[in-house]
C-alpha cells in the first residue's frame, strides 16, 4: 500500500494510519532527513526477521532505531552527560550515534559489544510516527544489502511492495545515509561518514 503523507504537515488521520499498521505487527518504508528507512516496531520480532530478509543482510549486523526524543533515548541506552549534551546539540539531525545498549534493547538489535545505534531525524512524518507508536521503530535505509539507498518511494514499492505492509510517500528524498559516530566510554569516533557536518568531531 502506497500512503501519500504531507513531509512539512503531516496529515493526522495519515499518520494514524501508519501506526496502526505498524500496532498490527506491520514493516513500513518511510521518509527521513536523509534517505528512505525501511522499519517496525523494534518490539516486533518477526518484523526484524522479515527486513533481515527482504534487505538479505547478515544478521551479525544489527539495526539502528529512531527515538523520538532524548528522554525516549535514555530509556534504551546508557547516557552519560556528556553524550547527552552533544546529542542535545545536534539532534534531531542526520547522525547516527552508537552509545550502550540499556536493558529493554531486544537482543536483535544489539551489536556483541551491547551497543545500539540511535537517530533522531530531523523529518517531520518519522518523528509524527515514532511518537504516535509510543516506542522506537527500526531504521534501515531502503536497499539490498551493499546496495545504494532508494530515494524515489514510488522504485521503493516497486522493488519492496511485495514484502511491505506500506510505502509511506514523502516525497523524493536524497540517497544519503547519516554520519555514524561512537560515543562508547564517552569517547569520540567517527564510524562512517554520511550527511550532515561532521566538523565538530575534530574540534
Amino acid at each position: 500500500m502506497l500512503l501519500e503523507i504531507n513531509p512539512e504537515h503531516p496529515q493526522p488521520h495519515q499518520v494514524a494510519l501508519v501506526v496502526n499498521c505498524l500496532l498490527k505487527g506491520g514493516l513500513i518504508a518511510y521518509p527521513t532527513d536523509t534517505t528512505y528507512g525501511i522499519g517496525c516496531s523494534i518490539f516486533n520480532k518477526k518484523g526484524l526477521e522479515r527486513i533481515y530478509q527482504a534487505k538479505q543482510r547478515d544478521k551479525r549486523k544489527p539495526f539502528s532505531f529512531i527515538c523520538s526524543d532524548l528522554s525516549e533515548v535514555s530509556r534504551y541506552a546508557r547516557l552519560s552527560n556528556h553524550a547527552f549534551k552533544i546529542m542535545k546539540r545536534y539532534l534531531p539531525g542526520p547522525y547516527t550515534f552508537v552509545l550502550e545498549a540499556g536493558r529493554e534493547v531486544p537482543e536483535l538489535l544489539t551489536t556483541r559489544q551491547k551497543t545500539v545505534g540511535i537517530r533522531i531525524p530531523d523529518h517531520q512524518v518519522c518523528q509524527a510516527i515514532v511518537k504516535g507508536l509510543g516506542v522506537p521503530i527500526v531504521t534501515t535505509s531502503a536497499n539490498l544489502s551493499g546496495e545504494e539507498p532508494v530515494g524515489d518511494p514510488l522504485e521503493i514499492n516497486r522493488l519492496f511492495g511485495h514484502i511491505l505492509d506500506m510505502v509511506v510517500d514523502g516525497g523524493l528524498l536524497t540517497t544519503n545515509v547519516s554520519s555514524v559516530v561512537s560515543m562508547v566510554d564517552n569517547q569520540l569516533l567517527l564510524l562512517r561518514q554520511g550527511a550532515g557536518d561532521i566538523s565538530w568531531l575534530k574540534s
